[in-house]
């Protein structure tokens, strides 16, 4: 066994002892404890770095001294998140104590269902993404969510036996690039419905604003939408405190039909980024800004002005 192979089903074998001690405890106990321990390492991590120098180009008029709590709060937010992948099917619907609301389904989401035929939901890394298709599900929505796999293969398989556990079946999770495409695209055309994560980097995708500047997007939604001229719902959810969690669902978003193809999609894909603007400035730390959302070009401009050069 090489080193590379030998460090994977190392973190596989601590991962899978980790998921044994938190899955004794209750869903606000696991939620807390994954989030205190984030909270206190996360920020001393070399990706904390990263994170201050997105929330710097993002949202510069907040100070450092803000950006060192949303880095904070972000970092909690990951680990009780974590930590609720791992009993996220005992949460039960509910208005009080851990579990969550579905807030906008009945005014916007029904309507849609109604009348049949394929959707497409868009969200972020923000609160507890992982509730989105066991919420659904328990409404009667088998949702194909697009993923990107892990990189460590034993983990990315611990973390789909946990999502099937949550399920308690086998689910529809099509992973990021042309293989996930196709299959989502299939999934689709039986008139399904999909939900995509749309916040990450990518080394192609469009130029789209975010925050002010370019960042690379994919334009995957916006081109399944359009194809299909399918209801287009954005969705995220609020974590308002431990297992205890709103899954806000608005309004469908219009298409724009202009005749142009690459110019709707643009279109769209620069209004969906806007969603989630809003939706990050409504509550920072919810997001995950741990991760380079922009080009390197950005980061060295904006280092360079940092610099006072």
């Amino acid at each position: 066994m090489n080193k590379v192979a030998f460090s994977d089903a190392a973190q596989a074998l601590a991962l899978r002892a980790v998921v044994g001690f938190i899955r004794r405890r209750t869903p606000a106990g696991a939620s807390r404890l994954g989030g205190g321990i984030a909270r206190w390492i996360g920020p001393w991590l070399p990706t904390s770095r990263v994170a201050a120098q997105n929330l710097r180009m993002a949202m510069p008029e907040l100070g450092a001294a803000q950006h060192k709590r949303i880095i904070a709060e972000a970092w909690e937010n990951l680990g009780a998140t974590a930590a609720e992948l791992m009993v996220l099917g005992d949460l039960r619907e509910s208005a009080t104590g851990p579990g969550y609301e579905m807030i906008g389904w009945d005014e916007h989401v029904a309507p849609v269902l109604a009348k049949g035929g394929p959707s497409i939901s868009f969200t972020a890394h923000i609160g507890n993404w992982e509730i989105i298709p066991p919420a659904a599900f328990a409404r009667g929505v088998d949702i194909g969510f697009m993923y990107r796999a892990a990189s460590n293969r034993h983990v990315d398989a611990l973390i789909l036996r946990l999502r099937e556990a949550n399920f308690g079946r086998k689910i529809s999770m099509f992973p990021k690039g042309a293989v996930g495409a196709r299959q989502a695209y299939a999934h689709l055309v039986r008139g399904g419905h999909l939900a995509m994560l749309v916040d990450q980097k990518l080394d192609n995708g469009i130029a789209v604003p975010f925050f002010g500047r370019p960042a690379m997007t994919t334009q995957a939604m916006a081109a399944f939408a359009l194809r299909f001229r399918c209801p287009v719902l954005p969705m995220h959810v609020v974590r308002v405190g431990p297992a205890r969690l709103q899954v806000i669902f608005e309004p469908p978003m219009a298409l724009p039909d202009t005749g142009d193809k690459e110019a709707d999609i643009l279109t769209l894909t620069t209004q969906m980024n806007a969603v989630l603007e809003r939706w990050i400035r409504e509550k920072p730390g919810a997001w995950l800004w741990l991760h380079r959302r922009w080009p390197k070009a950005c980061y060295q401009s904006a280092d360079h002005n940092n610099s006072g050069g």
